[in-house]
Order: C-alpha cells, then sequence, then structure tokens
C-alpha cells in the first residue's frame, strides 16, 4: 500500500492553493466588476467578505481535506457515508465540465503569447483587434490546436504528482507571476493620466451601493477563491496534520485578494491614460490592452509580459482543476497516477471541442438560448458551485462538526463564529447567490 503524497512545506502548499484560487478572472474580471459597482465601495465589500465568510470556508474544506486524507468524494464517504458522496461527485463533474471550458479561453492566452512575439496584435486600431480576435476564435483548427497545447501545459505540470510535479511549478509560476504584475504596474502608473484610473479603481462611489451590488461582491469574493467544487478538499488531503490551516488559509485569501488588486492598478491606469472602455470585460484582455502595448516604448516587451502573466494566471488555476478530477481515481479506484492524468486530460481536450467550436462552426447551435460554451460556463458557475458550496457548509456544521472542532487546529479559539457561518450564515448567502444568478 502506497503512502499518500503530502506538499513538502507550508509554502508550496500555500502558493499551490492560491495559483489555484487566482485565475483569468482575477485578471480582467475583478478590475472591471469593481470599477461599473461603484469603485472602492465594492472593493471593500469584496475584502470584507474574503476575509469572513470566504477564510471561513476555506477553512473548512482544507480541514476537512486534511482530516479524511482523501478527496471530497472519499471525504464525505469516510467521515459520513450514505448519500453524502452525492455532493463530491458533484463537485468532480463540475471540476470536469470547468475545466474542459477553461482550456479553451487558456488556449487563447497561449495563442495570444505567440501573437504579442510576432508583433501581429500591437496595433492601435480596436476594429483591427476585434477582428483579429474573432476570426481566430471562430476558425475551426487554430483555437483547438491552442487548447491543446494547453492541456498539454497542465498535464506535464500534474503528472508529476504533488510535490514534484505541483509545487515545484507552483514555486517557479507564483513567484513570476507576481513580478510580472509588478513590472507592468510600474509602467502603467507612469502614464500621463494614469491618476484617474487609479481613482476610479479605488475611490468609494456610495451611490452605486445597493443589494445587488452586496450579493455581487459575495459571490465574487467567495467563488474567486476556487471554494464549491471540492478542489481546495482535494489540496488540504494532503497537508500535513501538523500544518497550521487557518494560517496558511489566511496567506491564500491574501495572496488571492492582492492579486485581485494588484490587477486593478495594473489595467486601470492604463486604460484610463489612453481613454478605453473598463467595461470591456473578457474583451479587455484580448480586444482592448493591445491598444495600450501598441502606444509605448517598447510596447512588444510589454505586450509579451502580459500575455504571459495571463497563461501563468491560467495554469495555476488549471492545474488544481486536474488534480480535483484526477483524486476520484486516485483515492476511489487506486490507479495508476500516469494513467490517469493522462486519460482525464484527453477526455478533456475532447470536451473542450465543442465548447471551442461553439464561437465558430458550431456557434449556432444553442441549448436553452444559450451556445455550448455558454451552458458549460452557467451550469458550473450558477448552479453546481453555489450547490457544492452549500453543501459543503451543511455537512460541516451540522453533519460533522465535532471531528471539523477536533481537526481544525484552532483549539483555545472561539469557534462560534465559524459554526454557525457553517450552519446558517454560509448556506443561505450562498443560497442568495444561487437564486440570484439563475
Amino acid at each position: 500500500m502506497t503512502t499518500r503524497s503530502n506538499w513538502g512545506s507550508k509554502l508550496g502548499f500555500v502558493l499551490a492553493a492560491a495559483g489555484s484560487a487566482i485565475g483569468l478572472g482575477a485578471i480582467w474580471k475583478f478590475p472591471y466588476v469593481t470599477a461599473m459597482n461603484g469603485g472602492g465601495v465594492f472593493l471593500l465589500l469584496f475584502l470584507f467578505f474574503s476575509f469572513t465568510l470566504g477564510l471561513a470556508q476555506m477553512v473548512v474544506e482544507f480541514t476537512l481535506g486534511r482530516s479524511a486524507q482523501t478527496g471530497p468524494v472519499g471525504m464525505f464517504r469516510k467521515l459520513a457515508g450514505k448519500s453524502w458522496p452525492l455532493i463530491g461527485m458533484m463537485g468532480i463533474f463540475a471540476g470536469f465540465v470547468l475545466y474542459s471550458f477553461y482550456s479553451v479561453v487558456g488556449g487563447w492566452t497561449l495563442a495570444y503569447l505567440a501573437l504579442a512575439v510576432d508583433g501581429s496584435v500591437l496595433t492601435t486600431d480596436t476594429k483591427v483587434l476585434k477582428d483579429t480576435f474573432e476570426h481566430f476564435v471562430s476558425n475551426p483548427y487554430w483555437p483547438i490546436v491552442s487548447h491543446g497545447a494547453f492541456v498539454l501545459a497542465t498535464l506535464a505540470i500534474v503528472i508529476g504528482g504533488i510535490e514534484k510535479g505541483i509545487e515545484r511549478a507552483s514555486k517557479l509560476l507564483m513567484p513570476g507571476l507576481f513580478i510580472i504584475m509588478l513590472i507592468l504596474i510600474a509602467r502603467s502608473l507612469t502614464l500621463p493620466g494614469a491618476w484617474q484610473g487609479v481613482v476610479a479603481f479605488f475611490a468609494p462611489d456610495f451611490s452605486k451601493l445597493t443589494p445587488a451590488m452586496v450579493v455581487d461582491a459575495l459571490g465574487l469574493a467567495f467563488f474567486s477563491l476556487s471554494l464549491g467544487t471540492g478542489g481546495m478538499i482535494a489540496y488540504g488531503s494532503y497537508v500535513k496534520q501538523e500544518t497550521p490551516v487557518l494560517h496558511s488559509a489566511a496567506w491564500v485569501v491574501g495572496l488571492s485578494c492582492t492579486v485581485a488588486i494588484l490587477a486593478g492598478l495594473m489595467i486601470f491606469p492604463a486604460l484610463f491614460a489612453f481613454k478605453l472602455d473598463p467595461s470591456a470585460g473578457p474583451g479587455l484582455t484580448f480586444m482592448t490592452m493591445p491598444v495600450v502595448f501598441a502606444s509605448l516604448p517598447f510596447g512588444q516587451i510589454f505586450a509579451i509580459a502580459f500575455f504571459a502573466l495571463l497563461s501563468v494566471a491560467a495554469l495555476t488555476s488549471s492545474v488544481s482543476m486536474l488534480e480535483l478530477i484526477a483524486t476520484l481515481f486516485l483515492d476511489e479506484y487506486k490507479l495508476p497516477r500516469r494513467k490517469v492524468i493522462l486519460c482525464l486530460s484527453l477526455a478533456v481536450f475532447l470536451c473542450g471541442i465543442p465548447a471551442s467550436m461553439s464561437f465558430g462552426p458550431w456557434a449556432d447551435v444553442k441549448f436553452f438560448g444559450k451556445t455550448i460554451f455558454d451552458l458549460m460556463d452557467y451550469s458550473v458557475s450558477n448552479v453546481m458551485m453555489p450547490l457544492g458550496g452549500i453543501g459543503v457548509a451543511l455537512f460541516a456544521g451540522w453533519r460533522v462538526w465535532p471531528l471539523l472542532e477536533e481537526h481544525s487546529g484552532l483549539a483555545g479559539l472561539p469557534l462560534f463564529g465559524l459554526k454557525w457561518s457553517c450552519r446558517v450564515v454560509a448556506p443561505l448567502s450562498i443560497a442568495v447567490i444561487l437564486v440570484k444568478n439563475l
């Protein structure tokens, strides 16, 4: 019987978990959502929910994984049995669907990194950039090739295992991500008119404070921390028993929030300096930011750095998605890691092809009024992740609270708040998000 792998160090675990939480959404979604929702008001709400509800839920998921020493399906089976493992299965399925379409977008970042290297996206003509993006994503072949390249990059990391694969890569990728961001921020802040962007990002506009904004901040805080699918349960299952859970979770939340704020400082000064639309959403990444780089001295170098940053952010998240799916076969069926990772990567690649083609040849194929890509995104983000978060919270608060209290490593601390967060506050809050998004 093989001994279960562990993270080689607390630093490796924290960086890997933070990498899971820091994805493409942190680079483009958080800054523009913040600007559209009152700037500093939304930012304060986001930070509040991240360090309260988000931190509490992360402590719970880490503790459940560490105490069971198995992935989410095995955790529910080992600690409770009966029908509880179905929640873990839903999380695994959500992770599979999420990785299938996320890797398509991850492939776009790799393709644009190549386009930045050859200089073909360096133009100030937004119509040209829009046409370039639309022609690329609608092409029946190249997006699938880039999707496959992204899946292979993720496979190359995860197949090496926890310590030699994921942890080693995280120790290289995460510092690299911060260094690239700081370089881009330094350049962005020196642009004429950059201060307007800083003000738009940080200055609170209380006139925009609404109940809907509060729910949006809560939802973004919760799901930007990679909670709800069981990914943090899977990562927590590789944690050594002596590793302090609260301290590690606080670091992960802190790093994740720091990257979100840095993304705002990186993007908004540049947007306001060049009078570009901050509400461009995903288009901000591929159709707007190249205008900035084309207008700068040595712009190609900054363009390469930007798309390298996006690729790293996408990769650190996809690694955790693949590991989450793999735990089902590694823990429950004791299959060899190499075979599991190869087969799952092939399955994800094949399932991602329809998502990719929904921007091109299959753009008119719709279910419930949504393209294949949009339906995959909606089902995971708006249905399965909230249901998974509610399930984990109720399970922790009502089914295994004594065990959670014993294994949390928080002995001597007042756990009343955490207990009732799991039992009432978290389930109700996530339910509100679920209903609003539906």
